[in-house]
């Protein structure tokens, strides 16, 4: 997902207005004739979907519910998201991880066949050119998943790079999955909901983990993970099975999963402390500033050998000049580019999302600050609409994950 709905004029505790739609419309420079529509639009539609411009897609922000109400019955029931915008491809042929390798911070070699993580695509200066979740297949087949709004600029990097790399005799082709669509069904019934539709056994799959197989008479890509810190999964389906599928896990569910849009799946994801491309996330803020060391392989700490190596080993080795954090705060919301005061009023940082939580029922942010003054339990300043008030950097996520582990 790329921009922030919470400041798309969107207030999680009343419905989306006119107003609002059209500063969505400006910022993405797209009429309704220019935006593509997934297959599931006309089923968003029917059921009360509100669509709005996004990322050049018409998508749905909310249902005949709240984004509130949407928001916490995805924690204690379920949510079905249509997340079909986002870019699924493939690599394949022998070359393939060490192709990939030269892009991101993973360490592709060390993961195990059918296992996944979230890595960072970035560029010569350490930036994030994008977030992206990569699965290695097998050996010689990689599935990963990009965000909607950096499409073109991530498949344009690749295409570069692999040109170049095939000039060399590297041996990697991809595909690109318009063929799919998908889906995400996140939540504590998302498991047993989805266990109706297929014969394997869910509970051997654990977070992080892939698999290819038959749901709901569909031949699927399966991948436990998701966007909103509970259990869940992300599950590709061609895209002629899309609508049944979407319509027999409602129906399995007896209700209790709701269709849910854009708006929830920005809170829940903020309770989760989960970053945001064009947000939380940018070209010149690395993977060590984002918060994300743990996303960079032991292996590639010591080797190197990805874009921007040099700058993000040296912040890993003297420390980053800002970092990401979390906020609670008083007073309103937070927003994208509140500014961030000491108790004496000098400047050390910015909001890069913020809102109020329907979960926690309190005020949550994220954003950076100098480091040094990024522990928990420091007292801040955050200026919303010209007033500060007062904000404590807060551990998150805000919301405890639940991702399904080993136990």
């Amino acid at each position: 997902m790329r921009g922030s709905l919470w400041q798309l004029g969107q207030s999680i505790i009343r419905r989306l207005s006119e107003a609002d739609k059209k500063a969505v419309a400006r910022r993405y420079f797209a009429s309704e004739a220019d935006l593509k529509k997934t297959v599931l639009y006309d089923f968003h539609v029917a059921h009360g979907g509100k669509m709005v411009p996004f990322a050049g897609w018409s998508m749905p922000i909310q249902y005949k519910d709240s984004i509130m109400d949407s928001t916490v019955n995805c924690r204690v029931n379920g949510g079905m998201f249509d997340v079909s915008h986002m870019c699924g491809l493939s690599l394949k042929g022998k070359d393939s991880v060490s192709f990939l390798e030269k892009l991101v911070i993973a360490d592709v070699a060390g993961l195990a066949p059918g296992t996944g993580t979230l890595t960072v695509f970035t560029n010569e200066k350490g930036g994030a050119i994008d977030d992206s979740v990569i699965t290695k297949v097998k050996d010689d087949h990689i599935y990963l998943v990009v965000n909607a709004g950096c499409r073109d600029k991530d498949l344009a990097h690749i295409e570069e790079h692999m040109k170049a790399f095939k000039a060399k005799g590297g041996d990697v082709s991809w595909h690109i999955h318009d063929e799919r669509s998908l889906l995400a069904l996140q939540g504590p019934l998302a498991a047993p909901v989805l266990q109706h539709l297929t014969k394997d056994d869910l509970s051997k799959l654990y977070f992080g983990e892939f698999r290819i197989l038959d749901i709901n008479g569909a031949t699927c890509f399966l991948t436990r993970t998701g966007y909103t810190g509970e259990d869940g999964f992300e599950i590709s389906v061609p895209s002629e099975n899309a609508l049944d599928l979407a319509k027999a896990i409602l129906e399995k569910s007896e209700g209790k999963v709701r269709l849910t849009g854009l708006g929830a799946r920005d809170s829940l994801r903020l309770e989760a402390g989960l970053c945001l491309y064009g947000n939380d996330m940018e070209q010149h803020i690395s993977p060590v500033e984002a918060g994300l060391t743990w996303a960079i392989g032991k292996r590639r700490r010591a080797e190197g050998g990805f874009l921007g190596a040099e700058v993000i080993l040296k912040q890993l080795a003297e420390g980053p000049s800002i970092r990401r954090v979390g906020f609670t705060s008083t007073g309103p919301p937070p927003r994208s580019h509140s500014e961030i005061q000491d108790e004496k009023g000098n400047n050390i940082g910015e909001i890069t999302s913020g809102g109020f939580s329907p979960c926690l029922k309190k005020n949550i942010a994220m954003g950076y600050v100098k480091s040094g003054l990024h522990k928990a339990g420091t007292k801040a300043k955050i200026l919303v609409r010209g007033k500060a008030y007062d904000g404590v950097v807060t551990k998150m996520p805000f919301v405890p994950t639940k991702y399904y582990k080993p136990s």
